[in-house]
């Protein structure tokens, strides 16, 4: 059941905030990513160090397929602080980067952590193939999670 659910007694949708530093890659697709699933979600993402735009690599990997992130832009995690969420999660490299903690009202706190493709370096072709797997982990690991976690019918 949704903490919107348990503290409001509403029947709302699920709420989840993806999280990492600079909100402009990572996390932005993990968020449109998750919408593309089920669009009776709330899911946002946000940075605890948020970049001035997000990575127009990551808004051209996600248009090659089919995901359009028009209105997207890098916020600071700051602003969700009084606002619950059913699930908070991670998605920086916990190997290279420290990840941030989220200080608000969650229920469930999970870490799937990615590579940060804007670290990529070689040719534009090079780089953009590091955006493209990341992309197709990000996909595939929140589809899981979706299932086990979202998906009608599943333990929460």
């Amino acid at each position: 059941m949704s903490l919107f659910r348990r503290l409001h007694g509403a029947d709302t949708v699920t709420r989840i905030l993806i999280l990492c530093t600079g909100n402009s890659c990572r996390s932005q697709m993990a968020e449109y990513i998750l919408r593309s699933h089920d669009l009776t979600l709330d899911v946002r993402s946000a940075g605890t160090s948020p970049a001035i735009a997000v990575n127009p690599k990551a808004i051209a990997v996600m248009n090659e397929i089919g995901i359009t992130m028009n209105g997207a832009f890098p916020k600071n995690v700051d602003r969700f602080l009084a606002d619950p969420f059913d699930y908070v999660i991670t998605v920086c490299d916990h190997a290279k980067e420290t990840c941030p903690a989220f200080t608000g009202a969650v229920v469930h706190r999970l870490h799937i952590g990615f590579d940060d493709p804007a670290e990529a370096i070689g040719t534009e072709e090079q780089i953009m193939a590091v955006f493209r797997r990341v992309r197709d982990e990000i996909r595939d690991r929140l589809h899981v999670f979706y299932d086990q976690h979202l998906r009608s019918g599943a333990p929460h």
